[in-house]
C-alpha cells in the first residue's frame, strides 16, 4: 500500500509556518530595540550645517511634526551648534506649491533665520536621497561636518545612513514627538530600518 506524503508536507508547511513566524517576533524585538536604543544625540562640537530632514506639508505650511524638527533646528542655530541649515525634501503633495525644502525655508525665515544661512535641498524623496543630497550641497559649499536633525524614531536609521555616505562624524540632535502617535510611526520605522538592514546586506532593494 502506498501512503500519501500529505501529513509530511503538511506538518513541514506548518514548521515553516511557525519557524517564520518566531523569526519575525524575533527581528521586530531587535529592530524596535534598535530604533529606541539611539547613539548618542547629545551635539558634543560645532558643525558646518545643520541637516533637516523633511517631512509631511500640510498644504503649503509645515506639518506639526515637521515644525518640530525645524524648531529643533532653531534651538541647536541659535546655541551656535552650526553656521548654515541645509533644508531636505522634494514636492511631497500636489495641494502645496512648495517643496518640504521651501516650506521650510519660509518657516526659518519667519523666525529670524538670514536667508543666506539656508541652502535648499528640494528633490530628496526619502531619507536616503535626503543625506545623499544633502551630501552634495555640503561638497559644493566646502562644508565637512553636520548635525541632522530630525525625531528620535528616526535617529538611528539616518545615522547609519549618513555613516554609509562618508559622513564625518555626523551628530544627532533628535526630537521627542509630542504630536506624532508613537505606535504607528514605530512600525513603520521598524518597516523602514528592516529595508535598510537588507540593503546593507547587499540584497538589493530600491532604497
Amino acid at each position: 500500500m502506498i501512503r500519501s506524503n500529505k501529513p509530511y508536507v503538511l506538518n513541514k508547511i506548518i514548521r515553516g509556518i511557525i519557524l517564520a513566524a518566531v523569526l519575525g517576533c524575533l527581528w521586530h524585538g531587535y529592530a524596535w530595540y534598535q530604533i529606541g536604543c539611539l547613539p548618542s544625540t547629545e551635539v558634543h562640537g560645532k558643525a558646518d550645517a545643520g541637516i533637516v530632514l523633511g517631512a509631511a506639508m500640510w498644504g503649503d505650511v509645515p506639518s506639526p511634526g515637521l515644525r518640530e524638527r525645524l524648531d529643533q533646528s532653531l534651538k541647536e542655530y541659535r546655541a551656535g551648534s552650526f553656521r548654515y541649515f541645509i533644508v531636505s525634501g522634494g514636492l511631497n503633495a500636489s495641494r502645496s506649491r512648495y517643496t518640504e525644502a521651501e516650506g521650510m525655508a519660509k518657516y526659518l525665515k519667519d523666525h529670524d533665520v538670514p536667508a543666506q544661512a539656508i541652502l535648499l535641498e528640494n528633490e530628496a524623496t526619502n531619507t536616503y536621497e535626503n543625506l545623499f543630497f544633502s551630501r552634495e550641497i555640503m561638497k559644493r559649499y566646502q562644508l565637512n561636518t553636520a548635525i541632522i536633525i530630525t525625531h528620535t524614531f528616526h535617529g538611528r536609521r539616518a545615522k547609519e545612513m549618513a555613516e554609509s555616505l562618508s559622513y564625518i562624524d555626523p551628530q544627532l540632535s533628535l526630537v521627542e514627538s509630542k504630536v506624532l502617535k508613537k505606535v504607528p510611526n514605530h512600525f513603520r520605522e521598524i518597516l523602514a530600518y528592516s529595508k535598510w538592514t537588507l540593503i546593507k546586506l547587499g540584497i538589493p532593494l530600491s532604497i
